[in-house]
């Protein structure tokens, strides 16, 4: 086994956001060496790495000469240049999750491609080059209303992706390649958690469940363990499992599902790194995401993934109508509240629904739990300095 612990050995981050940061934590705790690239110079991660470079995570030679420097490369963000993890991997180099796996999971309609071809449960998609394409479809009566639109690339956060009632909307979307999904109503927004390491060790985490931001479409509830039946929990597991196998995935994957109003568990999207869905992990589970996430890249043995209490998670993000400097009002007041811990990313400037950081609530009553968070929510804001 390489000797990771207080030696030469230099793990690679693309990617310098509070993802890298929290897994940043992990590696402060082993006493593994890290490099880290982002293309901010206020990136969280700045402080807490062994060396910090500057550079564009999508060009060909500074994602290369970067990876050329580490013993293996990871990221926490997708949007890297492929060919260039391609090229590392040709010359030797170990790079985890793969460019194949990432290349896969990259773009969402390749991503709903895979899905088809390897017989996993999602919903009916059509493909389209761009928003003409689309138009014509919906003229020919190829679509039904409503339906979801997703952008196939550069969409995060709740960004790329529209429900479309009638064609007038078309008009506002950006142009370029995307896909139209068929609406399906569901009972829950479910997430799992999988590990694999290069053995083809797998463990999947506890279901959570996820409840969104109607105006933002971001996640604004994480509990865990999901309020669902055990049967459903069991399919749910089972079926990122399953997804698990077909991307053949080195590290963490997320997989998203919906469960429909018949109890089906069908994919939704898949995220091939430590996740907003596992954060309450740190405060609620034997092994958190993040060190899991060096367990497995690094080939050491899976840790235990079950939880130890229950854990409700609550994102932290930019108020409406602030920005600039940022300032999180009434967070001593959710210090006060029993089994609540705060993480703040280190972005100094907020924005409207920027994640600024989230807090986790544990509770051996997940019920509790959440109404704790509920009041967590109405307390602490996060707003500028000045207005």
């Amino acid at each position: 086994m390489t000797d990771y612990f207080s030696s030469d050995f230099t793990l690679g981050i693309l990617g310098g956001g509070q993802l890298g940061k929290m897994l940043l934590y992990e590696t402060r705790k082993f006493d593994i060496k890290t490099n880290v690239l982002d293309p901010s110079i206020e990136a969280p991660c700045r402080i807490a790495c062994d060396h910090f470079e500057q550079g564009d995570l999508m060009d060909f030679d500074t994602v290369y000469s970067f990876g050329k420097k580490v013993d293996v490369l990871t990221f926490e963000i997708e949007n890297v240049n492929v060919e260039a993890l391609e090229k590392l991997e040709v010359e030797g180099k170990k790079v985890f999750p793969s460019s194949e796996t990432l290349r896969n999971i990259q773009n969402k309609g390749t991503q709903k491609q895979f899905y088809e071809t390897h017989d996993i449960p999602t919903s009916p998609f059509k493909l389209f080059q761009n928003k003409v394409l689309l138009k014509e479809a919906i003229d020919r009566n190829e679509l039904e209303f409503p339906f979801v639109w997703k952008s196939c690339t550069g969409g995060y956060d709740g960004k790329g992706v529209t429900i479309i009632r009638d064609v007038s909307t078309i008009a506002t979307l950006p142009d370029g390649e995307c896909i139209a999904e068929k609406f399906i109503p569901f009972k829950n927004e479910l997430a799992v958690i999988v590990v694999r390491n290069p053995k083809g060790d797998v463990k999947t985490y506890p279901v959570v469940e996820m409840e969104f931001h109607p105006e933002a479409n971001q996640v604004e509830y994480v509990i865990c363990p999901a309020r669902i039946d055990e049967a459903v929990a069991k399919k749910a597991r089972d079926v990122a499992t399953k997804v698990s196998k077909a991307f053949q995935h080195v590290g963490l994957l997320a997989v998203e599902m919906f469960q429909t109003t018949d109890d089906e568990i069908l994919v939704n999207e898949v995220a091939p790194r430590p996740h907003n869905s596992g954060h309450h992990s740190i405060e609620s589970n034997y092994t958190n995401q993040f060190e899991q996430h060096l367990r497995a890249i690094l080939d050491l043995p899976l840790g235990k993934t079950a939880s130890k209490v229950g854990g409700v998670m609550v994102n932290l993000v930019g108020s409406e109508g602030y920005t600039g400097n940022v300032a999180y009002k009434n967070i001593d007041a959710i210090m006060e509240m029993e089994g609540v811990t705060p993480h703040i990313y280190g972005k100094k400037e907020t924005r409207p629904f920027r994640k600024m950081g989230h807090v986790t609530i544990v509770n051996e009553d997940i019920n509790e739990a959440r109404k704790i968070a509920e009041r967590v929510k109405k307390t602490i804001q996060v707003i500028s300095k000045t207005k």
